[in-house]
C-alpha cells in the first residue's frame, strides 16, 4: 500500500472519480454545492455516486439531503452507506451522534482513524464519483483527505464574490497544490440575488472575483453559482434543490459545473 507523508493510504481502486470540495473559510455554501454537485451526477441513473462527508464537527450534508436521524448500520464488520438514491450513497459523522446538537471533541489523531474508517471500512462498492465534503480552512480533515486518498482527481474550491473570501480562496488553491491535488477549479457561489419577484439580478456582495482569482491563480474558472431563496429553503427541508427546480438559473448552472468537471477529468485522463 503506498504511502503519503508517511501515511499509508487506504484502497479506493473501486472509486474511478474523487473530487474534493473545499473552501478557505466557512459560510461560503460549500457544503450546499457538495450536496448539490452530488446530486447532479447522480440524476445520470448510469452513474453511481458518493458523498462523504468528511466536515466531523458540522456534518451537515444528512440534514440538506433530507437523511437526519438515519444511522448507519454494520454487515459483518463493513459499514453499510444510507442509499439516497439507489445510485447515491451517503456517509457522514451525523449518521454516528445521538442528535443533532451533539458536539464532537476530537484531537486530530481520532479525526484521522475516523476518515479511514468512512473510506476503508465502508462497503462503498464500485462508484463512478465520490464527491467528498471537507470542512472550511487547511487543517487536520482536508490533511487527513489528501493524505489517506490516492489519485485525487480535483479539488474544487469554493468562494463567494468578497475580497474576504476570495484571499482565503487563494489559501486553498494554495493548500491543493502543495499537496499535489489537481485544481478542477475555482467555483463563484453566491454570486448575485436572483429576485423572486422580478427576477433581475442584483450583487449583493460584488460578482467576477472568483473568475479574477482563478485568473491571477492560473486555475479554471468553473462558473458561477446564483442566491436563490429556494436553495436556502431545499437545503433546510432537505430536498435537494437541483431535482427540485431543474429549470432554476442556479440548477442549470450547477448541470454546467458538472459538464466541466467532467471535461477536466477526461482531460487530466488523456495526459
Amino acid at each position: 500500500m503506498e504511502q503519503k507523508g508517511g501515511i499509508s493510504q487506504v484502497d479506493t481502486s473501486g472509486i474511478k472519480h474523487k473530487i474534493v470540495i473545499i473552501s478557505g473559510k466557512g459560510g461560503v455554501g460549500k457544503s450546499t454545492v457538495a450536496a448539490n454537485l452530488a446530486y447532479s451526477f447522480a440524476q445520470n441513473q448510469e452513474v453511481k455516486v458518493g458523498i462523504l462527508d468528511v466536515d466531523i464537527h458540522g456534518p451537515n450534508i444528512p440534514l440538506m439531503l433530507g437523511l437526519e436521524g438515519k444511522r448507519l448500520d454494520m454487515v459483518g464488520d463493513r459499514i453499510q452507506p444510507v442509499s439516497l438514491l439507489p445510485n447515491l450513497l451517503v456517509v457522514s459523522m451525523a449518521f454516528l451522534l445521538p442528535d443533532a446538537n451533539s458536539p464532537v471533541i476530537w484531537r486530530g489523531p481520532l479525526k484521522m482513524k475516523a476518515i479511514r474508517q468512512f473510506l476503508e471500512d465502508t462497503n462503498w462498492g464500485e462508484l463512478d464519483y465520490m464527491v467528498i465534503d471537507l470542512p472550511p480552512g487547511t487543517g487536520d480533515e482536508p490533511l487527513s483527505v489528501a493524505q489517506l486518498v490516492g489519485g485525487i482527481d480535483g479539488a474544487i474550491v469554493v468562494t463567494t464574490p468578497q475580497e474576504v473570501s476570495l484571499l482565503d480562496s487563494r489559501k486553498a488553491v494554495n493548500f491543493a497544490r502543495k499537496l499535489g491535488m489537481p485544481i478542477m477549479g475555482i467555483l463563484e457561489n453566491m454570486s448575485g440575488l436572483i429576485c423572486p419577484y422580478c427576477g433581475r439580478k442584483i450583487d449583493l456582495f460584488k460578482t467576477g472575483g472568483g473568475e479574477r482569482a482563478a485568473l491571477e491563480m492560473g486555475v479554471p474558472f468553473l462558473g458561477r453559482i446564483p442566491i436563490e431563496p429556494k436553495i436556502v429553503e431545499s437545503g433546510d427541508s432537505g430536498k435537494p434543490f437541483v431535482g427540485s427546480y431543474k429549470e432554476s438559473e442556479a440548477a442549470k448552472a450547477f448541470a454546467e459545473i458538472v459538464k466541466r468537471c467532467e471535461e477536466f477529468i477526461g482531460s487530466q485522463n488523456k495526459q
